[in-house]
C-alpha cells in the first residue's frame, strides 16, 4: 500500500520544499536594500508628488461596477444558451426570457432609484 502511494508523498515533500528553498537561497543572493529618501518617495514621472495618492473615490464609482459586473455576469449566462440553442428548444427560449425579464426589472429599479445618474 505505502509503495503505490510513496511516489505522490515523494511529489508533494519536494512541491513544499521547493518555495521554502529557493525563498532561503534567495534571501543570501539578492542585494540588500538600504533605504533613502530618494528610494521611498513614489514616483511620479520624473516629478515630485505635490500631494498623497491616497485620494477617496465616491460610492457611485463602486455601483457603477458592481453594475458592470452583474451584466457581465448575465452575458457569461447567454453563451451556452446561445450556443445550445437548438437542443433547449421552447422551454430554453422560455427560461432565458424569464432570467433576462428578472434582470430588466433590477435594472429598471436601480434607474428609477437614481443608481445610474453622476450628478
Amino acid at each position: 500500500m505505502l509503495n503505490s502511494y510513496g511516489p505522490i508523498v515523494i511529489f508533494f515533500i519536494i512541491a513544499a520544499a521547493f518555495p521554502i528553498v529557493t525563498l532561503w537561497v534567495m534571501k543570501f543572493i539578492r542585494p540588500k536594500f538600504i533605504p533613502t529618501p530618494e528610494k521611498v518617495m513614489p514616483y511620479e514621472c520624473g516629478i515630485t508628488p505635490e500631494s498623497d495618492a491616497r485620494g477617496r473615490y465616491t460610492v457611485r464609482f463602486y455601483i457603477v461596477a458592481i453594475l458592470f459586473v452583474i451584466f457581465d455576469v448575465e452575458t457569461i449566462f447567454l453563451f451556452p444558451w446561445a450556443v445550445q440553442f437548438q437542443v433547449l428548444g421552447l422551454f430554453g427560449l422560455v427560461e432565458m426570457m424569464v432570467f433576462l425579464g428578472i434582470l430588466i426589472v433590477g435594472y429598471i429599479w436601480l434607474w428609477k432609484r437614481g443608481a445610474l445618474e453622476w450628478i
